[in-house]
């Protein structure tokens, strides 16, 4: 059982709902990540969702487009996300690491490294699932078969316009969770429709059968509870993201973990 099955069970067993934050790779400082995923955990975390830096986001609001940046002018890329990782997991080998980002860095790396290097080198740091934004299902069969050979989950998005076609093709390949877009556009909008959420979620289990997040949107304790109700979990990192912006060094691990804390509370009511 992978890391990720094995925690949304354990959830389920305790009837409880998983946190699920993001977090850009090297934001707000190139060498912070480690212990900034150390902290989410203290705070409550049960998945961690990793973002890779990449130009041009286009999934991605302002916030953490601003947050891609800032890593990428401190010179993140792909192969240093892998040694975040590999830190990471010399102190915690229970959570699971997901990175989310896009098909550019990805190929690119295997361009420069060699077919496959990419799932073998994730695989070997410690990740647990790859969410792939502009990877729609029917063209990414081999790429998913990649990642299940070496252990790791495909995730990916659903949205409000996806179709029961959509939702079929998804749930072949995917493992892990699925990731439902809470709205139509980018992160970090105020616009969270609690009840629409509520309705989408059945018509999404009668052809998922894996555990369904709800992000986008997400922003406090009290739509975390909201959504918490009938998800099987919450993602949120624009709200995160904005926590940790001007905070100096010594105080982003302080500022995420008070953060995250209300919003575990409020899940956890």
């Amino acid at each position: 059982m992978s890391r990720i099955a094995a925690t949304f069970a354990k959830l389920r067993q305790q009837g409880r709902k998983a946190l699920i934050p993001y977090v850009t790779a090297g934001f707000p400082y190139a060498d912070i990540t480690p212990q900034l995923m150390h902290g989410m955990v203290t705070a409550g975390a049960d998945v961690i969702e990793l973002g890779v830096p990449f130009s041009d986001p286009s999934a991605d609001g302002p916030v953490i487009q601003q947050a891609g940046e800032r890593a990428l002018a401190l010179g993140i890329n792909l192969a240093r996300v892998l040694d975040m990782v590999r830190a990471f997991r010399r102190k915690d080998n229970v959570t699971p690491v997901v990175l989310m980002g896009y098909a550019n860095p990805i190929e690119h790396y295997d361009q420069c490294n060699g077919p496959g290097v990419f799932v073998r080198e994730a695989a070997a740091a410690g990740v647990d699932g790859v969410l792939v934004v502009d990877y729609p299902p029917e063209e990414c069969e081999d790429f998913a078969a990649q990642l299940k050979a070496a252990g790791l989950d495909l995730i990916f998005l659903l949205a409000p316009t996806s179709t029961e076609k959509r939702m079929a093709q998804i749930e072949r390949i995917a493992s892990g969770y699925v990731y439902y877009v809470s709205l139509k556009g980018v992160t970090g909008s105020d616009a969270l429709d609690v009840a629409a959420v509520q309705a989408m979620l059945p018509r999404i289990r009668a052809h998922v059968s894996l555990p369904v997040g709800v992000g986008f949107g997400i922003r406090d304790a009290a739509t975390a509870r909201a959504i918490g109700q009938s998800a099987d979990a919450v993602v949120i990192g624009s709200r995160l993201i904005q926590a940790l912006t001007d905070q100096p060094y010594e105080r982003v691990v302080l500022a995420a973990g008070n953060f995250l804390r209300t919003i575990r509370s409020g899940l956890d009511e």
